[in-house]
């Protein structure tokens, strides 16, 4: 038993003397000295207590956190040297397995970590709770290390003699580093080592809303600068070389220079080519996402400093506006409509449209917008019909989309059938969330609708971006949009209504898979509409494997250094408070990425078996 709760009951015994000298109507100065004596036990047993519960607070299971971290760590140095290979030309992610298996190595680090393991198991007085799991779960865990490590020592030598190949080549790389890929790389850096700061933390919206910001002036920038050499006579803007030999590689930094320079005349010879209006639309789009960005900003104040002031969110749901906030409804679910609809087949677009108009009856019926034939107060139910006629709609669509795919294989036109199930996929992700988001936020739904199709006709296939360079934009705009809808690393921001919305009671697994995609919206509608661009525009066979490996590379960066940040500031005063619920989205974000990624691998294997 605990000294400090042995304490307590001593205290509580001696309280229970006193109040009997008491009711005895004994001498004054006895209850005196006995009263002082109570109180003084009652502060040495809360002394105690609080001394233990700080001890207890302050002890960390370092044993199991020393393993999670090593396992991250070992898979992050695989992806960093999986770079070249898997962002090359074939787009390769061999990481052989076979042969470390087989080495003395393997075995060597699996006999180390076994008797570590054995070691400290056996000689910890605290819990652990890595050696509280079998010993089956824990020889997995010891074999995935082990292997790891040995893929690691294998494939370390292996990047090296490519990197110096490389050097050694007399041909120049035809990849050279552009503005946009400076800023890519600045910003995915400045993010990183910004989450070591609790402040930053707090308020991580801000990050995101410069980066995208800054993003959207870069590709302004661009698209001004081929506008202007599509115009000019000669675009190399006097840069003149002399020309070689038939078949002959430039080389050095005139070489280079001159790849750059022709990577410039590619771009700005494909938007002279553009139509005027075409062209009017290419110069606007940059401005007209950033416009939409700083308008969503003011839609929901997030963060710290921030969460007091007023917002346009908390306007449109005071009961003194209910009538604009029905308006604001309707007109983006019929955003939504002509958004989504133009790439469905027919009877997706009923599905939709229905499903549409059961979110506004959804809303309705719940009180939170007006209808015409709803008579006051008494009509406002749960809503639990209306919902479920929505999820049927959903269900539907996927439902379609995941038969488009499946045909797509066998079928003879399987590029249109797989591009149409791909989007109706998509479309069924987007009724979802516009059940689920809150009516307020209806408009973040149309905004991202809206920039995702100003961003793949007006930027990335005029400019003509690359894999590595869209799937990066994407995941920033997903990031920055899961703010935009009002959330923060607070868990009291989770919207848990929605893990209830169509149901009469709670029921574990359909309410968690609810409030984690009402949560999680926007990177996951971004990742399904990266999937779509990639399937529909690009030529490359392996552009989805390109974007698969970018994708979990830009997600797992961020959440392996967080994990070393947050085991080195353990003891920080906003442990609890700030670094720990960043390190449970940065969780949760992690396995939707890993959901997403297998995704990815999925439609690239359809993409490889279609006839």
């Amino acid at each position: 038993m605990d000294p400090g709760f042995e304490q307590f009951k001593m205290s509580e015994k001696l309280h229970g003397n006193w109040i009997k000298l008491y009711l005895e109507e004994n001498s004054s100065e006895v209850l005196l000295n006995l009263g002082t004596k109570v109180l003084r036990q009652y502060l040495n047993a809360l002394q105690t207590l609080s001394l233990s519960l700080s001890r207890q607070v302050a002890q960390y299971d370092i044993y199991s956190m020393a393993v999670g971290t090593t396992l991250v760590l070992e898979v992050l140095a695989l992806l960093l040297l999986s770079v070249p290979k898997a962002l090359g030309p074939a787009a390769e992610l061999d990481m052989p397995l076979s042969s470390p298996l087989f080495s003395l190595l393997f075995y060597l680090t699996l006999l180390v970590l076994s008797a570590v393991h054995v070691v400290v198991c056996t000689s910890t007085e605290s819990a652990c709770y890595f050696c509280s799991v079998s010993w089956l779960a824990a020889g997995g865990a010891m074999l995935l290390m082990s292997a790891l490590l040995c893929a690691l020592v294998s494939a370390l030598p292996k990047t090296v003699v490519g990197v110096k190949h490389v050097g050694k080549s007399p041909a120049p790389s035809s990849s050279r580093w552009s503005e946009l890929d400076l800023l890519i790389l600045l910003g995915t850096t400045g993010h990183v080592l910004s989450l070591g700061a609790s402040s930053f933390i707090e308020e991580e919206h801000q990050t995101w809303y410069f980066l995208v910001s800054t993003l959207c002036l870069a590709l302004c920038q661009e698209v001004y600068r081929n506008h202007f050499l599509s115009s000019d006579g000669d675009p190399r803007g006097g840069l003149h070389t002399e020309p070689g030999p038939e078949g002959a590689t430039p080389v050095g930094a005139k070489g280079c220079a001159l790849l750059e320079d022709d990577r410039t005349r590619a771009a700005a010879s494909a938007f002279k080519r553009l139509g005027g209006t075409d062209q009017r639309m290419v110069l606007a789009s940059p401005w007209a996402v950033l416009c939409c960005c700083r308008l969503l900003r003011a839609l929901n104040q997030t963060g710290v400093q921030g969460a007091h002031r007023p917002d346009l969110g908390h306007w449109l749901t005071s009961s003194d506006h209910k009538a604009a906030l029905s308006v604001l409804a309707a007109l983006s679910l019929l955003a939504v409509f002509l958004l989504v609809q133009r790439r469905c087949s027919p009877m997706s677009k009923v599905a939709l449209a229905l499903g549409l108009l059961g979110v506004y009856c959804y809303r309705a019926a719940i009180g939170n917008v007006m209808s015409p034939w709803q008579r006051g107060n008494s009509d406002i139910s749960k809503g639990i019909v209306e919902a479920r006629f929505v999820y049927v709609f959903v269900l539907g669509i996927l439902f379609t989309g995941t038969k488009d795919l499946l045909r797509s294989q066998v079928s003879a036109a399987g590029v249109p059938a797989r591009t149409v199930g791909l989007w109706e996929i998509h479309s069924g992700l987007v009724l979802l969330a516009a059940l689920l988001l809150r009516p307020h936020n209806l408009p973040v739904l149309v905004s991202s609708l809206l920039v995702q199709t100003l961003m793949a006709k007006c930027v990335w296939k005029p400019l003509n971006h690359g894999v590595a360079e869209v799937t990066v934009m994407h995941y920033w705009f997903g990031q920055a949009f899961f703010y935009f809808q009002g959330n923060s690393n607070n868990i009291a921001t989770v919207d848990v209504s929605a893990g209830f919305v169509g149901l009469e009671h709670y029921v574990e697994v359909p309410a968690a898979f609810l409030t984690t995609f009402a949560t999680y919206v926007g990177p996951i509608l971004w990742a399904s509409h990266l999937v779509n661009y990639l399937s529909s525009e690009s030529s490359s066979h392996s552009a989805l494997r390109r974007a698969c490996f970018c994708y979990a590379l830009i997600c797992s960066i961020p959440v392996s250094v967080y994990i070393i940040l947050v085991t080195s500031l353990r003891y920080h005063l906003f442990i609890w408070s700030v670094f720990s619920p960043k390190l449970l989205y940065e969780g949760m974000h992690l396995f939707i990425t890993a959901a997403l990624c297998i995704f990815f691998t999925a439609m690239d294997q359809t993409k490889l078996t279609k006839p």
